[in-house]
């Protein structure tokens, strides 16, 4: 009986250690903490093309929906790209924008990629 309860112990150990290895590791933890610390970073799975990224710059939340060129190719052809955080945007410039967009094509260099308004009209009038 003894025997039995080291067991379920140390398995008990062993399952908090692993989710706690897990949480520290999740992507999408490190996502919300740059948003807080105001920071850049690019949370994407790069396996699944038709998954849509997610971009924290500067406090703001950033959204990217991939499309792919063909049924059978897994290419990313075209991206949109939008917040839903717009009153946050009077403090960005185009330059701004512009990093982002180097940032994106470096994952997909082949994609064309489109902002959403207000960004689209940030972008026109030069931020």
């Amino acid at each position: 009986m003894a025997f039995l309860i080291r067991i379920l112990v140390l398995a008990l150990i062993i399952y908090l250690i692993y989710r706690f290895v897990s949480y520290l590791i999740d992507p999408r933890r490190k996502l919300d903490a740059a948003i807080k610390a105001n920071t850049y970073y690019f949370y994407d799975d790069v396996r699944n093309p038709r998954k849509n990224f997610f971009i924290a710059y500067r406090g703001v939340l950033f959204e990217g929906e991939k499309y792919v060129g063909t049924e059978k190719s897994s290419t990313v052809m075209s991206i949109f790209a939008w917040t839903h955080e717009s009153k946050k945007l009077t403090e960005f410039s185009k330059d701004d924008f512009l990093f982002l967009e180097q940032e994106i094509a470096k994952n997909y260099p082949q994609a064309d990629i489109n902002w959403k308004n207000p960004i689209e009209q940030l972008m026109k009038t030069g931020g």
